[in-house]
């Protein structure tokens, strides 16, 4: 922790050491001139080691090609080449288009934030510390620190990344800590007796990664998936993009949208294209798609589309796909449309019931919940201390529909009146109610050299 100096003062401090804080930090370093104090805080001993690159288990892979991983716009093989250099160059076809070992891209952030720190004229360092409170001292913030000291700087890049949710259920809290798994908490998930009787609540991409690693460790037991739509993730094909003008659907309503994308399918279709070739054309544009909609059809998406949106939007590598279907194929993966409604001890076991779509419960009997709810969007509920002192003292709103947090266009936080505070930059899922995409590679990679930029711009010369 940082308990040596109550007080220093820092040109630029990035709050969070995921792969936001990581990327804002390497672009900061490749951009800063001599004399510049750059400070990291992160709580966790190890960087790049967020919810999406934790784990260590080879079977967690990434959801997109390795080509489209690049830390940089303007050197778009740079994975590629750092995955190169491990396996040879005669790999290097096979590699671009594989979908990589997840650990090895926290591997990658923390390689290229080391060269940069080899390479830069800047001042840089890590403090070990949580942020606790932010707060305008004359010209400059104040930062305090979890350790009890605080620090005074020009500008914050705010990358804290995500939480879980809670599990949605009554009675979760009286059960066993061993009982119910948090889908992040990949050794835990690893320690389930492969006998063992799953209720996973959720089916999207943290599901996913409990069911590679239950048929990594052989698992024997039946594995229920609950959820209110009963979708799973869709697979990646061979890379293709159709023919059709994504732009146009921008000044369409959200119907006329869908209208419109569905015949762009049959049109692939036609041509001998998979669908993912029309989201493929798409995807550059998705958060103008979410800018261009009115709020009444943001929200419609968010109350009716969005579950169908994310399954063909985040899709996940073939063989992983092959993997669900095998085991639903098998009978051992059941999945469930419903609502969970509560869980409680029954003896030995959980009993899980659910609210089913005709409103009739069902009840299961099981040894292990692994909650797989996702991420919490709501900044008032992240258990998160220095949102909670934004928010409480006016310092940040609320972002639009309630999620996330309030920024400008360029990414600075938006505070209770409505004032742009040009010193703070809010980087990834934070801003997901402004843009929509925004913890993606491509998006998150923008967001943190913009960051970077704006932060320095604003520091003497």
């Amino acid at each position: 922790m940082t308990t040596q100096f109550p007080f220093r003062d820092f040109d630029i401090a990035i709050i969070g050491g995921g792969a936001g804080g990581v990327l804002t930090a390497i672009h900061a370093l490749r951009l800063a001139g001599a004399g510049i104090r750059i400070a990291l805080i992160e709580p966790t001993a190890r960087l790049a080691q967020g919810v999406a690159y934790a784990t260590t288990h080879a079977e967690h892979l990434l959801n997109v090609p390795a080509r489209r991983m690049s830390a940089f716009d303007g050197q778009p093989d740079d994975f590629v080449d750092f995955l190169v250099a491990r396996e040879g160059e005669a790999a290097r076809e096979a590699i671009a288009v594989s979908y990589a070992q997840r650990r090895h891209y926290g591997d990658y952030l923390r390689d290229r934030l080391q060269r940069a720190r080899e390479t830069a004229m800047a001042h840089f360092e890590i403090l070990q510390d949580r942020v606790t409170s932010l707060d305008e001292a004359d010209d400059m913030l104040r930062l305090g620190l979890e350790s009890g000291g605080s620090i005074r700087v020009r500008g914050v890049a705010m990358a804290v990344g995500n939480n879980p949710k809670p599990l949605p259920a009554r009675g979760a809290s009286g059960l066993a800590k061993q009982s119910v798994l948090e889908a992040w908490d990949f050794d835990a998930i690893k320690q389930i007796p492969a006998d063992a009787e799953i209720c996973i609540a959720g089916s999207g991409l943290s599901m996913v990664d409990t069911a590679l690693s239950l048929v990594a460790n052989g698992h024997r037991g039946r594995v229920h998936v609950l959820s209110r739509h009963a979708l799973l993730p869709l697979a990646h094909t061979k890379h293709a993009v159709a023919g059709y003008d994504a732009e146009t659907l921008l000044g369409m309503p959200l119907r006329q949208r869908m209208r419109v994308l569905r015949a762009a399918v049959r049109d692939a279709d036609r041509q001998g294209l998979p669908w993912q070739a029309v989201m493929e054309s798409a995807r550059p544009l998705v958060q103008k798609l979410w800018l261009t909609l009115s709020h009444e059809d943001q929200r419609r998406f968010l109350r009716h589309v969005v579950r169908y949106w994310d399954v063909h939007r985040h899709r996940i590598a073939p063989q992983v796909h092959a993997q669900l279907a095998a085991l639903q194929a098998s009978g051992q993966l059941r999945l469930h449309r419903g609502r969970l409604q509560t869980v409680a001890r029954e003896g030995e076991r959980i009993r899980v019931t659910l609210m089913m779509r005709d409103r009739r419960t069902q009840e299961l009997d099981v040894d292990r919940i692994v909650n797989a709810t996702g991420v919490e969007m709501r900044a008032q509920l992240m258990r998160n201390p220095l949102l909670s002192d934004l928010l409480g003292k006016g310092n940040a709103r609320t972002g639009p529909h309630g999620i996330g947090i309030d920024t400008c266009a360029e990414g600075e936080l938006v505070d209770a009146q409505g004032r742009n505070l040009a010193g703070v930059a809010v980087v990834g899922s934070l801003r997901i109610g402004q843009l929509w995409e925004s913890i993606a590679v491509p998006e998150l990679r923008g967001q943190a050299e913009n960051a970077a930029r704006r932060l320095l711009a604003r520091t003497p010369l």
